[in-house]
């Protein structure tokens, strides 16, 4: 089989040895698989032939030996550790879900990483009908997601994005956009803060006294300092940091919930770019570069 080693070069398609499979898990013929913005670090420093990928999407062709999970032949999405930009790959039973017809392979690829964090990062605002969540970096796979399951939660919904998104993401169900952090109205219960730095700082002054600020992402590169004083005025606040790798539960159940979403045309990953795996180079340039709106998916015939 193929799959993409990370090489001092750069990523590159190559030869690769069968994957050798545990009895929990499937083994998964890949069909298309998304890049996050966090594996471009991790692209950058392993260099030394590193297997990356974590979302997938393709067909069950063996069946699980321990029982557990879908028969060949079942089309599914995952999320796996790493080695997912592969012809070929093994997963856990509960790291995957079936994707039904009226969900695409190159929308289940999108899911994943992204999806799960967007899911968990607002259920960690509890109860969020009727009441105002801000989310930074709104234009991002991640910010999408976070952006349309607010909405679909019941909150009123302050995008931070550039003008020239405001149509797509008032589709999405955000009821303003703003152009930064700080230009939010009123009073936030929830933040879910993925850039840092200035944002970070913003939403200091924009949660309210008792709120949440959840911290999923540093896409500024920019670390913020924070005084004890900031809260005056947001007294009670909580500042909680969201690690997708140390979540305690396996994706695979929150992971079917966002397929379901999709397969109900509730929830619409935005596909911002669909290449052939063969042009994956030009795809991490694209999203070093910033000039993605949503999501990257490559596929493999």
């Amino acid at each position: 089989m193929r799959a993409v080693f990370n090489t001092p070069q750069g990523p590159v398609i190559q030869e690769a040895r069968e994957p050798v499979r545990a009895d929990n898990e499937a083994l998964v013929a890949v069909r298309a698989f998304s890049v996050n913005r966090g594996e471009l670090g991790l692209l950058a420093a392993r260099t030394g032939n590193w297997r990356p990928g974590q979302d997938v999407a393709g067909v069950v062709v063996e069946a699980a030996a321990d029982g557990s999970g879908p028969l060949p032949g079942t089309r599914v999405a995952a999320q796996v550790e790493q080695a997912g930009w592969a012809e070929l790959v093994p997963v856990p039973t509960d790291r995957l879900a079936v994707l039904p017809d009226a969900v695409s392979v190159q929308q289940g690829a999108a899911l994943p990483l992204a999806g799960l964090t967007a899911l968990r990062v607002l259920r960690l605002g509890g109860d969020l009908l009727g009441r105002r969540v801000l989310i930074t970096g709104a234009n991002g796979g991640l910010g999408r997601f976070q952006t349309e399951l607010a909405a679909l939660a019941g909150a009123r919904v302050t995008a931070v994005a550039g003008p020239r998104h405001e149509k797509e993401l008032a589709a999405l169900g955000a009821a303003t956009v703003v152009a930064a952090t700080g230009d939010a109205d009123g009073a936030q219960y929830l933040i879910a803060e993925s850039v840092g730095g200035d944002s970070l700082a913003a939403a200091l002054t924009k949660v309210v006294a008792g709120g949440t600020i959840v911290v999923c992402g540093t896409s500024s590169g920019v670390k913020t300092p924070i005084d004890v004083y900031d809260f005056i005025g947001h007294e009670g606040a909580r500042l909680v940091s969201y690690l997708s790798y140390a979540h305690p539960r396996p994706p695979g159940p929150d992971l079917q919930v966002l397929v379901d979403l999709v397969a109900t045309d509730r929830l619409h990953p935005t596909l911002g770019l669909v290449e052939d795996w063969s042009r994956l180079g030009d795809v991490l340039a694209t999203l070093r570069e910033r000039r993605l709106s949503g999501k990257a998916v490559l596929t493999i015939d």
